[in-house]
């Protein structure tokens, strides 16, 4: 049975968005599921590994990495409490994992049979539609994720995550969470490029570095 805890995550997740608490209970009255459990630092899935699941993280977060055969690693995403993992490759018919899950500390897995995920769906419009936009946001996002990979310079890069957080955190003063490595991983770029940007941007007065908070002098420096 879940907790009104777990309950009020759920109700977070796109899935079950516009759901009261009690049609989710009893939507899993009516369906067999299991709670998961993973410590940190834990191999949720390799790369070309199927995926067989509906898994839904209720506490936790996990990293998804990409890497190519010579060692170089992108981090493509981070998945977090309400989110359902790998929603695409549920009912693909090639469901072959494009990238390596793991925690980043420990997590709590909500994980659905696919049968009866697969006929819940299909008797209930809403959970279908949601379902539906949950594929759309995720080609959305990588779509962006590509462009922003492939088309933007280091510089760019750098730039565009400098004012993101920006507007993420309402202030010209950010807090950087992750570290240099992790920033550097998730644009698929070298620590030492990363550091020489910011270097560069804090040289023309476009930035001032405190540690992991970055002051933006002058937003127009950053484009």
């Amino acid at each position: 049975m879940l907790d009104s805890k777990q309950i009020k995550t759920l109700q977070q997740c796109k899935l079950f968005a516009g759901l009261s608490e009690t049609e989710i209970l009893e939507f899993f009255n009516d369906i067999s599921y299991k709670l998961v459990a993973f410590s940190k630092n834990e191999i949720y899935s390799l790369a070309g590994m199927p995926y067989r699941h509906v898994d839904i993280v209720l506490a936790g977060t996990m990293v998804c990495r990409m890497s190519s055969v010579g060692g170089k690693q992108i981090e493509v995403s981070r998945l977090r409490a309400g989110y359902l993992i790998a929603p695409a490759f549920i009912f693909s018919a090639n469901n072959l994992m494009p990238v390596s899950v793991e925690t980043v500390e420990p997590c709590s897995i909500l994980r659905i049979d696919k049968v009866d995920f697969a006929r819940a769906i299909d008797e209930n419009s809403r959970l279908c539609m949601n379902f539906i936009r949950t594929l759309s946001d995720i080609s959305v996002f990588l779509t962006h994720k590509i462009n922003v990979l492939s088309l933007m310079t280091v510089r760019e890069k750098v730039g565009y995550l400098l004012v993101k957080r920006a507007k993420e955190q309402n202030s010209r003063v950010i807090h950087l969470y992750r570290s240099r490595q992790q920033i550097a991983d998730s644009f698929g770029i070298q620590k030492f490029s990363l550091q020489r940007v910011l270097a560069n941007f804090e040289k023309e007065g476009a930035i001032e570095i405190d540690g992991r908070s970055v002051k933006i002098l002058d937003s127009n420096k950053l484009k």
